[in-house]
């Protein structure tokens, strides 16, 4: 029975399984109808056996129309052409691999399309070729790709400025060289990573355009972003005097897939262009003008002011303006000591520090040291300022010229005992002193101040400091000979 049962089966099964329940037609008809490329078929003969909805859409004529058609000649091509259309196509039954062509194919309206064809034998069951299928589509839309796909290249390849193809994490998914070197790092090693790891500054915001463009799309227009790339990233990139700080413009596209009923983010095409030095130029300019402005304003100003010391207070409120949060000016009073240069400071200009006798220094004018406000006269009692020795306003009169000074990086308990160990307001942590002059004699000296909200006093910030000391010291040796003039007419009453 149990070999019964095997032969039973065997005659059901047959030996070779069994048969499949159609010939994959319908499998077919669907991949073909498919395809986003036009697709027909010829047999040995130059009958049509396929076309499917594409090659309808391009030309117009149905499978209906088209199958079963000898030929192209007098409806899918000129009769004038129809002949060598034909040869060209067959031909690739006696050729190896594919073969690539551009002609013109009529539309069942009428029209002509120019089409870029590739046509393959087909290989019939005893390997010999029993027809050729031909893929065609319009040439103008396979530039665009070659187009597409051309510009994708040379953008990742030979692009002048950053390229950066971010994915929907935000991560760096394809980086051209340019972009490479930006960000300090080699092609591979920054793809995956989180951009967190290679900037120190600037990723916030980054980031956050990143975010929006995903949401909303390509902003309108390209915007600058300032970063800082991390101590690591940064070797070899920062300049002599360059704070490690770059802008970058740049321009983001959002990328959706083509491929989708409706648009999905594959991630964000992000360019940038490194304007560093551009836009400091343009910053520099800017403040230029604006302090040039605050001077001829200050001058005006004093220049209605009766009493010197008051125009020197004025020209003080105008040169604040954006430059510093106090200002001191004292007055040399009387002798000299020794001064010691503190480990702090520094020269203005870089120079080495030289030492000499420090003068008593009287306070003429002050700005609040609460807040910052309007300079005032610090009143007449001529009782010296109770500076150290080394004190930056004493190394500034020594030199003749300008000297900073800075906290650095101390906490701010400790930078508060700094700024009183200096006899400046506690929330001061940037100072710089500026050497009054007039009729070629040291008069006193004059010393801006800043706060933690404000950046450092930088080299650029001493000539605008030295043009407003200058000024001071005019208007205030003025009023000195004013009032040596009035004692004098007094003493000879």
């Amino acid at each position: 029975m149990s070999a019964s049962r095997r032969g039973g089966a065997t005659d059901e099964l047959g030996p070779q399984g069994p048969e499949p329940d159609g010939d994959g037609s319908e499998l077919l008809a669907a991949l073909l109808d498919g395809m986003d490329a036009a697709l027909c078929a010829f047999d040995a003969d130059g009958v049509v056996t396929h076309w499917n909805r594409e090659a309808e859409r391009i030309l117009g004529w149905t499978a209906a129309e088209a199958v079963g058609r000898r030929g192209l000649a007098d409806w899918a091509v000129r009769s004038a052409d129809a002949a060598e259309v034909e040869q060209r196509l067959l031909s690739a039954m006696s050729a190896p691999g594919r073969q690539v062509h551009e002609f013109a194919l009529l539309t069942k309206d009428g029209g002509r399309v120019l089409v870029r064809t590739q046509s393959a034998a087909v290989p019939g069951r005893d390997g010999k070729p029993a027809g050729v299928y031909c893929a065609f589509s319009e040439v103008h839309t396979q530039i665009d790709l070659e187009r597409s796909i051309a510009l994708s290249e040379a953008l990742f390849q030979d692009a002048a400025w950053g390229v950066v193809l971010v994915d929907a994490d935000l991560r760096p998914a394809v980086v051209n060289d340019h972009a490479a070197r930006a960000l300090g790092s080699g092609r591979t090693a920054l793809l995956g990573r989180p951009l967190g790891e290679l900037l120190a500054e600037g990723v916030e915001e980054l980031e956050s355009a990143f975010t929006h463009v995903l949401g909303e799309g390509a902003p309108p227009a390209p915007a600058e972003m300032w970063v800082r790339l991390r101590e690591g990233a940064a070797d070899g990139q920062r300049d002599s005097g360059d704070d490690g700080r770059r802008c970058w413009r740049s321009g983001f596209l959002r990328l959706a897939s083509p491929l989708a009923e409706e648009p999905v983010p594959l991630g964000v095409g992000w360019l940038f262009l490194d304007v560093t030095d551009a836009k400091r130029t343009e910053q520099d300019a800017a403040r230029v003008r604006y302090r040039a402005h605050q001077l001829h304003r200050g001058l005006r100003a004093a220049a209605e002011c009766e009493d010197p010391a008051e125009a020197a207070a004025v020209q003080l409120d105008f040169a604040l303006a954006g430059f510093a949060d106090h200002a001191l000016v004292d007055l040399v009073a009387g002798g000299r000591d020794e001064t010691e240069q503190p480990e702090e400071t520094e020269p203005a200009g870089g120079g080495a520090a030289d030492t000499g006798a420090a003068p008593r220094l009287v306070r003429r004018l002050a700005t609040p040291s609460g807040t910052p406000g309007a300079a005032a006269p610090a009143g007449r009692a001529g009782l010296p300022v109770a500076y150290p020795a080394g004190h930056p306003a004493l190394q500034s009169i020594s030199r003749e010229g300008a000297v900073r000074a800075t906290v650095g990086e101390l906490p701010p308990e400790r930078a508060r005992v700094w700024a009183a160990a200096r006899q400046w307001p506690p929330d001061t942590v940037h100072a710089l002193c500026a050497v009054l002059r007039s009729r070629g004699r040291t008069l006193g000296v004059v010393t801006f101040l800043r706060a933690a909200s404000r950046a450092s006093f930088e080299r650029h910030d001493v000539p605008y400091a030295e043009s407003v000391a200058l000024h001071l010291g005019v208007a205030l040796d003025l009023g000195a000979a004013a009032d040596l003039g009035e004692r004098q007419r007094d003493q000879g009453r």
